[in-house]
């Protein structure tokens, strides 16, 4: 893998568009059928409570205070706080201004602090500013970072450019000794066809990404169920080709429970269940959480709660 990050544009262009390419029709067909899947009342509750431990909650406007950091950072903590058995989410992604507000309130949890980086989410400055906003972050506290790509360099076939920042963030998350994981967002709204996903979902493994993630929520569209089966094939032969797992995370627009255990379903039937954890696989969202705690509590009680039973964030 080394010898391949050290190949020229020439070089990593031949590596890329050798991948064998993508059925565009086959691959949305696919997603629809595992779409349509149902499951059963008690898989459904491990399903519900699964998809609760997946999701980063975030929040990433510039009206973000601190008020609402913690305040998010309690919802994550104890979503239900009246259900002690209701998990709690995975992570808590914000601004890197916001890290250590974050991680003073999530002290003691084992809840992650991810941080969005590198001139989110445009990805338009220089390298040196996009490492120093990577390194502010990881001393601030992050346990994540979520870095952009540059879609411009990519779609202008400057593989090798877009590598070499991908493997200087990954080592700027090692600063200070720290070990940030990296979520390396590939903007799949803005990369055309479904073969320049798979690209990029390969370039992004093979530079160091931890986890490889479809969106910055910002653009429209963001995560589709197509475009993560795609990911998660990518991920599943990368794994078999290299020994190296790598994580999912589908952003934006995922919004209800239903379609979250579409994600899962898609996930265990494409990469298979070494992928169903949160250390393999998340859900960027914001809305998401609310959905699936009044979903889980009809099950619980047999009735739906009203909107006022969860808060708005």
């Amino acid at each position: 893998m080394t010898a391949q990050l050290a190949l020229d544009d020439a070089g990593l262009r031949r590596l890329l568009h050798g991948l064998p390419p993508v059925d565009q029709v086959g691959a949305d067909a696919r997603a629809a059928r595992l779409g349509t899947r149902s499951i059963k009342t008690t898989a459904k509750a491990e399903a519900l409570d699964l998809a609760v431990r997946m999701v980063d909650l975030t929040t990433l406007e510039g009206a973000d205070t601190p008020g609402k950091v913690r305040a998010l950072c309690a919802k994550g903590a104890h979503p239900e706080p009246n259900q002690p058995d209701c998990p709690s989410v995975a992570a808590i992604c914000v601004y890197g201004d916001m890290v250590a507000t974050a991680k003073a309130a999530l002290a003691g949890t084992g809840i992650k602090v991810a941080s969005v980086a590198t001139a989110f989410p445009s990805g338009r400055a220089p390298l040196a500013v996009k490492l120093a906003d990577t390194a502010a972050a990881v001393e601030a506290g992050a346990d994540e970072i979520d870095m952009v790509i540059d879609r411009g360099a990519f779609l202008a076939g400057r593989y090798g450019a877009v590598a070499e920042e991908i493997a200087a963030v990954k080592q700027a998350c090692r600063t200070g000794g720290h070990d940030a994981h990296l979520k390396v967002i590939l903007e799949t709204g803005e990369l055309a066809t479904y073969d320049n996903v798979k690209r990029a979902s390969w370039l992004a493994m093979l530079s160091g990404a931890d986890f490889i993630k479809t969106s910055t929520g910002k653009v429209s569209p963001a995560a589709t169920l197509p475009v993560t089966l795609l990911m998660l094939e990518s991920v599943r032969d990368f794994r078999a080709q290299t020994g190296r797992q790598v994580g999912v995370k589908p952003a934006g627009g995922i919004r209800t429970a239903k379609d979250a255990i579409k994600y899962l379903v898609t996930v265990n039937e494409t990469a298979g269940p070494d992928w169903l954890s949160p250390d393999w696989f998340r859900f960027g969202a914001s809305s998401l959480l609310n959905d699936l705690l009044l979903q889980r509590r009809k099950l619980a009680t047999g009735v739906y709660s009203g909107p006022d039973y969860v808060t708005v964030d």
